[in-house]
């Protein structure tokens, strides 16, 4: 149906919609805001001002502030089904929600809804190597990077984005699977590995950023990632974009 798609012969409205959102922040910069335990209700006071992006269970941590990102995605559908009433609820400019998810959930898509074309690649079965891909057309694909921050990082790109900052991703997870704000109630049996993999993905995101004038990095305050430079986060706020 890729090809189909992007050449019009299979036409679903549900993902034309994406193609409104292509250079939409040219030039500008983002955040996307993961949900590491690094993260704090601070850091999200501080980004207010700025165009974010975040996932998963941010939204539990609402009622602690009135910050709220511009953009949500979620591509777990093991998470949706968790998180299902407070998804709905959230108001917010655009909401990414995987056509994995809505392949096996009936969802009734919203005005600012937009599903977007996930490639789960082989990632579905253990494998010892550890490969993703990285798509600047997520019209035609968003290949999964064993987190929804990776189909983040291209949506981000597609709409524009120059200067991306990563904020909450660890990419390490304790035993006790405190790695949220707040436990939502489903544990991913590859948890374990999960780092790993998370920055095997990161390693091409970068691949791609170094060859297109993308520049990526990561404000996270600790945790494993080293594939981008690091930043501090108040040093970030403090350049202008």
């Amino acid at each position: 149906k890729k090809f189909l798609r992007v050449h019009r012969f299979y036409k679903n409205d549900s993902y034309e919609k994406l193609k409104k959102l292509k250079n939409k922040h040219i030039g500008e910069r983002c955040f996307i805001v993961a949900t590491g335990p690094s993260l704090t209700i601070l850091d999200l006071e501080k980004l207010k001002n700025e165009i974010t992006f975040s996932m998963n269970s941010i939204l539990l941590a609402f009622d602690e502030t009135d910050w709220r990102p511009t953009y949500y995605g979620i591509q777990d559908e093991n998470v949706y089904r968790c998180l299902k009433k407070e998804i709905e609820q959230l108001n917010v400019e655009c909401k990414f929600i995987s056509d994995t998810i809505l392949k096996k959930l009936d969802i009734q898509l919203s005005t600012n809804d937009y599903s977007f074309p996930l490639n789960m690649l082989n990632h579905t079965i253990p494998h010892k190597k550890y490969h993703t891909k990285f798509s600047n057309d997520i019209f035609s694909v968003v290949y999964d990077g064993y987190t929804i921050t990776y189909a983040l990082l291209q949506i981000a790109v597609y709409m524009g984005f120059r200067e991306i900052y990563l904020l909450g991703t660890d990419c390490h997870y304790s035993s006790n699977m405190k790695h949220h704000f707040k436990d939502y109630g489903h544990v991913d049996p590859t948890f374990a590995s999960a780092g790993e993999m998370m920055i095997s993905a990161y390693q091409e995101a970068k691949r791609y950023a170094d060859n297109n004038k993308v520049k990526i990095f990561n404000a996270t305050r600790g945790g494993e990632l080293e594939v981008f430079d690091r930043i501090d986060l108040d040093v970030a706020l403090a350049t202008n974009n």
